[in-house]
């Protein structure tokens, strides 16, 4: 008998919030497929070929560790692979739409508790022997404990998003919490296929008690 899971149901306090409000959440520790890059100035990540090429590097070892676990002799497990998210910032460490510089991005996708290294290991070959690129060579398996955050849906372009992060701050502001750490998107629509205004995002950003 194979065993199913969830994440985004058990966990849809972080991956199904309200467009309607801003909810303050604890986001625990996860494990993740991540890697690291930048945009070049002026670029879009549609058109930057290093930022494709990491999300194929993504969606490769997540579906290869889905297939494993569900194939594996003992406990075999299945699961809902889940949405790419994205940590943003520039270089000088802060989130400023308006900034001139070269815009920095972590990808990352996240892995049910039971998927170890050892599992990662063997998936990262298994990829690299189908389909190598050089975005496998900058993939890690890591754990990402966030904490104390606010969040938000926002609905349609990404382009509109500056609105949604301006009410953010205000909820921020107004309750007495102040930004820290890397702004931090989870897509949950997928732009070469579905239209701009039907496009899914959470906006998430991590906060810290203010003085």
């Amino acid at each position: 008998m194979v065993e199913k899971i969830d994440l985004k149901k058990e966990l849809k306090y972080l991956y199904s919030p309200s467009s309607k409000k801003v909810d303050v959440v604890e986001v625990p520790k996860f494990n993740f497929v991540m890697i690291d890059g930048q945009l070049e100035p002026g670029e879009p990540p549609a058109q930057s070929s290093v930022f494709q090429e990491a999300m194929g590097a993504l969606f490769g070892l997540s579906y290869t560790l889905k297939f494993m676990s569900k194939l594996r002799k003992q406990n075999p497990i299945d699961y809902t692979v889940m949405a790419v998210e994205g940590l943003w910032w520039v270089g000088s460490g802060l989130f400023n739409l308006s900034s001139k510089e070269p815009w920095c991005w972590t990808l990352m996708m996240m892995q049910p508790a039971h998927i170890t290294g050892e599992m990662y290991a063997a998936a990262l070959a298994q990829v690299r022997a189908k389909r190598d690129s050089p975005a496998l060579d900058l993939v890690r398996f890591e754990s990402f404990h966030e904490g104390l955050c606010i969040q938000t849906m926002h609905m349609g372009p990404y382009a509109d998003e500056p609105a949604t992060l301006n009410r953010m701050e205000a909820f921020a502001s107004r309750n007495g919490y102040r930004y820290q750490g890397r702004h931090h998107e989870i897509y949950l629509g997928d732009p070469r296929r579905s239209k701009p205004e039907k496009l899914r995002t959470i906006l998430r950003h991590p906060i810290e008690i203010g003085l």
